[in-house]
């Protein structure tokens, strides 16, 4: 992972599904980040902890440790306590949208989530978004 680019964010998708991963992944790449990807809550807290991550992406519904647990326990520890974290899931009631909250989600998204939507959500969330002036 000595390869990446460290003036661009750093962001990690983590869901169990793996074309959601790709699909996540590919607009954030596409919106500038260098993207790393984890299967399950376990893996994710890992890597969260070993790794300086501007955004987190994390499905809710995950075997082995759940969206809402991988958040406790990442606002838990000071490395990770700021890192923005957008939860995604399938699970549209507002009971869901306040777990995620108490665990510490910055936004809950409801699957499927629109490109363009999770791409602007990202760059407010990471202060990456170009000036409106600029030309890109």
């Amino acid at each position: 992972m000595s390869d990446q680019d460290t003036s661009r964010p750093r962001a990690l998708v983590v869901d169990d599904a793996p074309t959601v991963r790709l699909y996540h992944g590919e607009i954030l790449r596409s919106a500038g980040f260098d993207v790393d990807e984890a299967g399950n809550g376990f893996e994710a807290l890992e890597l969260a902890l070993a790794t300086a991550y501007d955004l987190l992406v994390v499905d809710v519904n995950m075997p082995q440790m759940d969206g809402y647990e991988l958040l406790t326990r990442l606002r838990s520890d000071e490395v990770a306590l700021t890192c923005p974290v957008v939860t995604i899931s399938t699970e549209a009631d507002e009971p869901d949208a306040d777990n995620a909250y108490r665990a510490g989600a910055n936004l809950y998204l409801v699957k499927p989530v629109a490109p363009d939507l999770l791409e602007h959500v990202a760059g407010v969330l990471t202060s990456s978004l170009p000036a409106p002036w600029s030309a890109s």
